[in-house]
């Protein structure tokens, strides 16, 4: 044992120790006294005395992975979705019910510490989400594990309701979050950027990329403690940095502005996650950003390697690069130019290394979400990585000519480069090009990769193509965010199921015991207590517990089809206001999610839902029958008070778009009952939890696909058809729900009735709200309800992380524990 680790070892935990840690920071560095100190100054001074703890057993982490000479693996991902770290980490260490018992002693509003932390604001969906949870049971599992990623200043954005619109303002998180980020000075770097590439050189010789630019890459690291405090990997950070301040000549003159530019030109790099893409500008702020992260990653990684080995040969031996999704597809030019430009290996060589070294993870199955870059711009960023990539995609197209010699029309589908007379350069082609593994994050989706998104790939390297599905770590997701259920839990079954999910299914005879479901219902009623205060501070709804909590939760997307669960809602409504109906059960439908500040229908769909939810809410006659909020500003710490509170989960996707989902993990780990398409993870969770604790609606993939491949699938007649569905379609058309604004959801009717209904939001419409009188009939026998509710949380074991991680660990990325 390595006398850093012992030091590790005998660190004082106990929350007394890290409340005198506190006093310390208090008085020396923030020069206050004990009783003068607010909750940021709390929140700040614990985590730099729990950080210190944590850095002495990261310290000792990487002296044990240096020491076991052990392979590691580097996450690439454009989000990690990490949420808040102190109380997560506190839990990992094992300490925080001693911390804080030890801080209420002390008269500290221990809540209000916790809420002074922002969420890291590095992410928007569930890619970032799958991100931080593979992070954490990369450490968890004593994995060595790191991420890469960008330090963003603002991230997405904060997003606010006014007057039923979507808002976004500056998510400004660094400086009360900046506790858990430590600056590395010692590992910045230089990107090179813009300039010129001479002619391809031959092996051996020297490239000719000249006149470019130079940005710094600044790192921060931010420690991921794994449960139980042995293993603490950590996520590396760029901020994009100028090598000089400012002009100090142009400053000089007078015109101070411009004496900044270039440095305020290359530091907005690092600003905001997902810069507009709707003019040429902000494409190519996007592909800096990719470019700029993925360099400063393989400078990185390239140095820690260098740091005990010498042969390149051993680089996959030693390291494995995971490309999550295609964003870090770059990453595949940026390694061999390395090796080839600055190292001087062979061009050959360096592509089968990088083969032999990357792996790629696709997370979507539409076409525009598919990376594509306009070669002339790829030419202007990066002039050598396009030389680069042109040469990856000679040898790939002269290996698919030697496979079916004479196929023009496969060689232009399996090209790199499109033959578009623009020409773009496909990204998912470069990351497949480069990798030996490629995966799918549920068995449809990667089913579906292999049939209709990339079939020429797969029949050239079949055994490149896998399956993966995602997966939650327990530790945030069950035994953080809903404490009371953990508790329960693990007192019928014991606390195993922390490291090992799969120990829920010794859960399973409990459902059938009735004091088991009696202490199910109240743990499920607090938390619906709980969310109903959050809901009427953040909504200014105020929301009855005893309800029907129906809760969709994610990104806004017209095929993640939140307009279908507005039709539904409006046919609820109409129910009550223009028919007199009493609903089946009381029903409140929480909704929450950003758009994307350009998506014009995503937004006008929040409106739509915000426009209704004001008529609702307001009616008398629908008073103790069905409210609606959309609760502002979705992120983790508000997805950890929203998923214990759920009754029914709402995955809804049309099906054969949803790649796999988390969100459904969460929930349904939470003990909501599922309504949803067989789609992305949806299919295995129904296998896993039993078909009769799950709602399934809806067209199936194939059944889709055969429409389309027909035309056969005629909206308007569904309208013409369907009374219960014309007079919603026609409430929305009407100033209803749009006073003083005629024709203001106009656009979400034509795209409906006008424009295809491309995800098939009319044609499931009567299937869904059937599956959701159903849903209501069988919430009013409560305790069956929860029987049901019980055994999914018991058989939904295998969506853990942990599963995931040692998935991708034994079949991609051949890793192993730390001894």
């Amino acid at each position: 044992m390595s006398a850093t680790y012992e030091v590790a070892q005998r660190t004082a935990w106990d929350g007394d120790a890290i409340a005198a840690s506190m006093r310390r920071v208090i008085h020396s560095w923030m020069g206050k006294h004990w009783n003068e100190a607010s909750p940021r100054d709390f929140f700040a001074a614990l985590s730099l005395a729990a950080r210190e703890r944590v850095v002495q057993r990261w310290f000792a982490t990487q002296e044990r992975i240096r020491a076991a000479g052990a392979k590691r693996v580097y996450y690439l991902s454009i989000e990690f979705l990490i949420g808040r770290s102190l109380a997560s980490s506190l839990l990992n260490l094992g300490v925080l019910d001693d911390v804080e018992r030890a801080l209420r002693s002390f008269g500290v509003d221990w809540e209000a510490v916790l809420e002074a932390e922002p969420d890291a604001a590095l992410g928007n969906g569930g890619l970032g989400r799958l991100a931080a949870c593979f992070l954490e049971s990369l450490a968890s599992l004593d994995m060595p594990g790191f991420g890469y990623g960008i330090n963003y200043d603002y991230g997405l954005f904060r997003q606010a309701i006014e007057n039923g619109q979507q808002r976004e303002y500056p998510e400004g998180w660094r400086r009360p979050g900046a506790a858990w980020l430590i600056e590395r000075h010692d590992r910045a770097c230089l990107v090179p950027v813009y300039g010129r590439a001479g002619r391809r050189p031959r092996d051996g010789e020297p490239a000719d990329w000249h006149d470019f630019r130079v940005i710094v890459g600044l790192p921060y690291d931010l420690p991921v403690v794994g449960y139980g405090g042995t293993t603490v990997n950590h996520l590396r950070l760029y901020s994009a940095r100028s090598t000089d301040e400012f002009d100090i000549d142009i400053f000089n003159r007078g015109d101070y502005l411009r004496a900044f530019e270039r440095k305020l030109a290359i530091e907005r790099i690092s600003n905001v996650l997902y810069p507009s893409d709707t003019n040429e500008q902000g494409r190519e702020l996007r592909l800096l950003q990719e470019y700029f992260f993925v360099a400063c990653a393989l400078h990185d990684i390239f140095a820690t390697f260098r740091e005990s080995h010498a042969d390149w040969e051993l680089l996959p031996d030693k390291v494995a690069i995971h490309l999550n999704d295609t964003h870090p597809a770059l990453a595949v030019a940026e390694f061999v130019r390395r090796l080839v430009d600055e190292h001087g290996v062979g061009f050959d060589r360096a592509h089968a290394l990088a083969r032999r070294t990357f792996a790629y993870t696709n997370h979507t199955l539409m076409p525009e979400a598919l990376e594509q870059w306009p070669r002339a711009m790829l030419g202007r960023v990066v002039p050598r990585h396009l030389q680069i990539i042109e040469e990856i995609n000679a040898r790939l197209l002269a290996e698919v000519e030697l496979r079916w010699p004479g196929d023009i029309e496969r060689i232009r589908r399996m090209s790199i480069i499109d033959e578009d007379p623009a020409k773009h350069v496909r990204m998912a082609h470069l990351a497949i090009a480069g990798s030996h593994a490629v995966n799918g994050v549920s068995q449809l989706h990667s089913d579906l990769v292999k049939k209709t998104l990339v079939p020429d790939f797969a029949e050239l390297w079949p055994a490149n193509f896998q399956n993966v599905t995602n997966g939650v770590t327990p530790r945030r997701w069950l035994l953080r965010a809903n404490p009371l259920l953990a508790d329960a839990i693990t007192r019928r079954i014991g606390d195993a199921w922390v490291r090992d999910l799969g120990q829920l299914q010794a859960l399973e005879p409990a459902a059938d015991d009735a004091g088991f479901r009696e202490e199910f219902r109240a743990v499920k009623r607090a938390n619906k207590e709980r969310l109903a205060r959050v809901v009427a501070q953040a909504a200014g709804v105020r929301v009855d517990p005893a309800a029907l909590f129906d809760v969709q939760v994610k990104r806004i997307h017209e095929y993640k089809r939140q307009l279908l669960a507005a039709l539904h809602l409006i046919h609820l409504y109409l129910q009550i206001a223009e028919d007199g109906r009493t609903l089946d059960a009381p029903r409140v439908c929480l909704f929450a999610g950003k758009a994307a500040p350009e998506y014009f229908l995503a937004k006008l769909v929040i409106r739509l839902i915000a426009n209704v939810a004001a008529v609702v809410n307001a009616d008398p006659r629908a008073e103790g029958q069905l409210q609606v909020a959309f609760i502002p500003d979705y992120r983790v710490s508000l997805a950890e008070q929203i998923i214990p509170a759920a009754d029914l989960s709402e995955q809804i996707s049309t099906a054969g778009t949803e790649a796999s989902g988390t969100g459904n993990m969460k929930l349904a780990l939470n003990g909501a009952l599922t309504i949803g398409t067989l789609d992305g993870a949806n299919i295995e969770i129904c296998e896993a939890v039993g078909a009769d604790n799950l709602y399934l609606f809806g067209l199936r993939t194939h059944e889709i696909a055969d429409l389309r491949a027909r035309q056969a699938y005629d909206p308007r007649e569904r309208y013409e058809r369907c009374e219960p569905l014309r007079r919603v379609l026609d409430a929305v058309g009407s100033e209803r729900f749009a006073a003083g604004e005629p024709g203001l959801f106009g656009p979400i009717l034509q795209t409906l009735l006008d424009h295809g209904d491309r995800y098939f939001v009319l044609a499931d419409f009567e299937s869904y709200a059937a599956t959701q009188e159903r849903v209501a009939r069988d919430f009013r026998d409560a305790d069956a309800w929860s029987r049901r509710a019980a055994l999914t949380v018991a058989r939904m074991g295998g969506f853990s992380s942990d599963r995931a991680v040692r998935e991708y660990a034994e079949r991609i990325w051949r890793l192993q524990p730390l001894p």
